[in-house]
């Protein structure tokens, strides 16, 4: 096998006409990846993936060949899947105003280009769910760019730009309602999908706490911060400390926080799944 790309979190080796894509414990907030692991991460991110692939699997197709057929020392965190050519746009879903959204709307009432309501507070329920992609950069590349709608049409053309809002859009509304008979708000998202013998599928990951915003749904309510089930529980504690400014190097983390982060994850996964983690 052959080490193709090293990324923030993933590994990509050719084998054959294959790939392997290993996911590491490796965790990265800012585009910045971070100098410690969070143990089992890597295996949370591919089983939760799988499952979310075959919850998924009507709505778009996705790069899974196998999640067995893969070396023994990368077992539960690797899958043998096809070689898509990724579009080069980060597909981003939001019902929800938080994070980046939420400071876009309070600068002038519209993410990427869609215009929301007065009115709105952090956490608030959007009226519907919008699509809201970003640039796609390269690992020390930079930070992504929010792309309004028509951006995304001058990059990839009007016929795709429409197909990844619209898969985009249902990939979340699907996921949300699985979501939310688990107890689970999926606040945003992001997906990234590629071509395969002319056909769109889905990559990478899906529908888990790196790419997405979890909150307990009895915990949720507008204008207050719920408790994140998810990395942002780790951008929030990077957010106090004086010394770093979001470049790399990025900073250790201490115990209690790897402990929690970790303790997140494994909660999102046994909650969506019904399974214990091992």
């Amino acid at each position: 096998m052959e080490l193709l790309h090293s990324g923030k979190v993933r590994d990509v080796y050719a084998d054959g006409n294959d790939l392997i894509l290993v996911t590491s414990d490796r965790i990265s907030i800012y585009d910045v990846i971070l100098p410690t692991p969070i143990p089992d991460k890597g295996k949370i991110l591919t089983q939760l993936s799988l499952w979310w692939f075959d919850q998924l699997s009507d709505v778009i197709p996705n790069h899974v060949i196998s999640a067995t057929d893969v070396p023994a020392e990368w077992s539960g965190r690797a899958i043998r899947c096809e070689r898509l050519e990724m579009v080069m746009v980060e597909c981003i879903a939001r019902g929800y105003l938080a994070g980046s959204g939420l400071r876009d709307y309070e600068r002038d009432r519209t993410i990427s280009g869609n215009v929301l309501p007065e009115g709105l507070v952090e956490s608030s329920r959007l009226p519907e769910p919008i699509f809201t992609p970003s640039t796609k950069e390269p690992v020390g590349g930079g930070h992504d760019e929010p792309l309004t709608f028509e951006q995304t049409v001058e990059l990839v053309g009007k016929e795709l730009a429409e197909e990844l809002r619209r898969v985009t859009l249902e990939v979340y509304r699907r996921g949300s309602e699985i979501a939310a008979t688990k107890g689970i708000i999926i606040a945003d998202t992001k997906i990234e999908v590629g071509h395969a013998n002319g056909v769109l599928k889905l990559g990478d990951e899906v529908l888990t706490p790196d790419s997405s915003r979890f909150w307990g749904a009895d915990e949720w309510k507008p204008g207050g911060v719920p408790r994140y089930l998810d990395k942002q529980f780790l951008r929030d504690w990077s957010g106090q400390l004086t010394d770093w400014n979001r470049t790399a190097p990025g900073p250790e983390i201490p115990d209690e926080v790897v402990e929690a982060t970790r303790n997140r994850y494994v909660e999102v996964y046994e909650r969506l799944t019904g399974d214990r983690w091992r």
